[in-house]
């Protein structure tokens, strides 16, 4: 661990300017030249252009990110075995994908910021059904988990979930490494009157009452298109006391590369949704697939002309990211 995890992880959700997240890692690799393909998607950058994902990581340092999060969405043992590859091989691409983060930051002269290792759905992120065995899958998150807190993440953070089970599945596998968990959920456009619902069909409230038992960190609600974010924030911001926050896809879904930024918002039209999460109640904003360093440079330009109460003197920008 690089000592920045547990207590400035929490202290800062509570304390000073909302904290930034980084943007997408799949779809910024294909922007780049990078052409991602399921089932494999950001893996692929571990895979063949390692240097690619360490630039993308730091040019979201760079843009001002006070928190990056590891290419390691695909790279468990399952998606392994569907491509072909040997699922033993999870572990070394865990283990490249915290190096490749923790090089980036120390290359942007930020060495406080955050790094989060991510730990996704088993299946497709928009599968609204869990198949697998419930322990399988608790072995799976659980191998993951701890691949990514040996190899010295800050924080786990569980995204993307579209069932309550897996979700709590997932949460429970890292918050067994004692490392702070976050938890996020994808879901649905909101019927009117009806309250917010997973991609699962399962009312939003229903699965954070679910995962509560855990301690998560912060509750996301992230990867839906900007209105149903802020919609299903809305809804988050009354279930409990958690810190929560939010980070919204742009553009749309592909059944080949995985992800399509075509029909997107520029970096400041995504900046005006987060400042409207952050008038919710967000303690995190970031962005998921087709955003790209320039919408992280866009919040931190909208969050930094913000009034907020100073920070410690020890977090300030520059010494402490």
């Amino acid at each position: 661990m690089t000592g920045n995890g547990p207590p400035l992880f929490r202290e800062r959700l509570r304390h000073g300017a909302p904290l930034l997240l980084d943007a997408a890692m799949g779809s910024d690799l294909n922007r780049r030249g990078l052409p991602t393909t399921l089932p494999l998607w950001s893996a692929l950058g571990l895979l063949e252009r390692p240097e690619l994902v360490r630039q993308i990581h730091l040019d979201n340092l760079l843009a001002g990110a006070d928190i990056i999060t590891t290419d390691t969405f695909c790279t468990t043992g399952s998606t392994l075995r569907k491509a072909g590859l040997d699922p033993a091989r999870a572990a070394e691409l865990d283990t490249l994908a915290v190096r490749l983060a923790r090089e980036a930051r120390t290359t942007s002269g930020r060495p406080h910021a955050l790094i989060a290792g991510s730990i996704a759905p088993l299946e497709d992120c928009y599968r609204p059904t869990f198949d697998t065995p419930p322990e399988i899958a608790l072995a799976e998150h659980r191998a993951q988990a701890r691949n990514l807190a040996a190899a010295g993440v800050d924080l786990l953070m569980v995204e993307t979930m579209p069932t309550a089970t897996e979700a709590r599945i997932a949460l429970q596998a890292a918050t067994e490494t004692v490392l702070p968990a976050t938890i996020g959920f994808v879901c649905a456009a909101p019927e009117q009157g009806e309250p917010v619902r997973l991609l699962s069909g399962e009312p939003l409230a229903d699965a954070v009452a679910l995962v509560l038992p855990f301690g998560p960190a912060a509750i996301f609600v992230n990867c839906a298109a900007p209105d149903v974010i802020t919609a299903a924030l809305q809804e988050l911001a009354t279930l409990s006391d958690v810190q929560f926050g939010a980070y919204a896809n742009v553009g749309h879904v592909d059944d080949e590369v995985g992800w399509s930024p075509a029909g997107g918002i520029s970096g400041e039209g995504y900046a005006a949704h987060a400042r409207d999460w952050l008038t919710l109640g967000s303690r995190i904003v970031g962005g998921c697939c087709g955003t790209h360093p320039a919408h992280t440079a866009a919040m931190r330009q909208m969050i930094d002309a913000l009034a907020f109460p100073p920070l410690p003197a020890r977090w300030e920008r520059g010494a402490a990211g």
